[in-house]
């Protein structure tokens, strides 16, 4: 699925009726199995191009994945491209999020990242509470936040799997965390 797309043809027309529709979506030069990918710049994985920044080019209702991989940290309005993640999702549909968590030295080093996450931040986004300006209709189905290794990594999960709150509250920045994933579900 990595071959150019002709101008003019959708991804719709490259897929049959029971093909999944997955989006590697910032795909840069990752190439994903079975996945279309999508980036702002013409490159060895996109398929077609977009600026995530702005509506995406996919219909309402019609794609069943996104994979999103030390993208969204890049996004300026994180609401609204979650609003479009919904909006382009089937009901049912499955987005995962790869970030770098806050704490992790490279999520400030480099000047392309506009947002640091927590482990919590997506969290806001299936709060009833906020809904009216978040969009709501995700899901959080799986949360991961991985450690390095040695004796700091060890007792930052140790601590993190006892009180995930506590740990970020008290202990994240001596008991460093460095990858946020989640995987959130599309409700509609």
């Amino acid at each position: 699925m990595n071959s150019a797309m002709p101008s003019g043809q959708s991804i719709s027309t490259q897929t049959t009726s029971t093909t999944p529709i997955r989006i590697n979506l910032g795909c840069g030069n990752q190439i994903r199995d079975g996945f279309f990918g999508a980036d702002l710049y013409s490159c060895a994985a996109a398929n077609v191009l977009c600026d995530i920044n702005r509506p995406l080019p996919f219909g309402a209702s019609t794609i069943d994945e996104f994979f999103l991989d030390n993208v969204i940290e890049h996004v300026g309005d994180i609401p609204s491209l979650m609003r479009e993640l919904v909006r382009a999702g089937k009901s049912g549909a499955y987005i995962t999020v790869i970030t770098p968590h806050f704490t992790l030295a490279s999520s400030w080093r480099d000047p392309t990242h506009l947002h640091h996450l927590s482990v919590f931040s997506l969290d806001h986004f299936g709060k009833d509470s906020v809904r009216h300006y978040t969009g709501g209709g995700v899901e959080i189905v799986k949360r991961r936040l991985s450690f390095g290794g040695g004796l700091f990594g060890l007792l930052g999960r140790l601590l993190f799997a006892v009180s995930p709150q506590g740990w970020e509250k008290h202990w994240c920045f001596i008991f460093r965390a460095s990858t946020i994933c989640w995987v959130l579900r599309v409700e509609k």
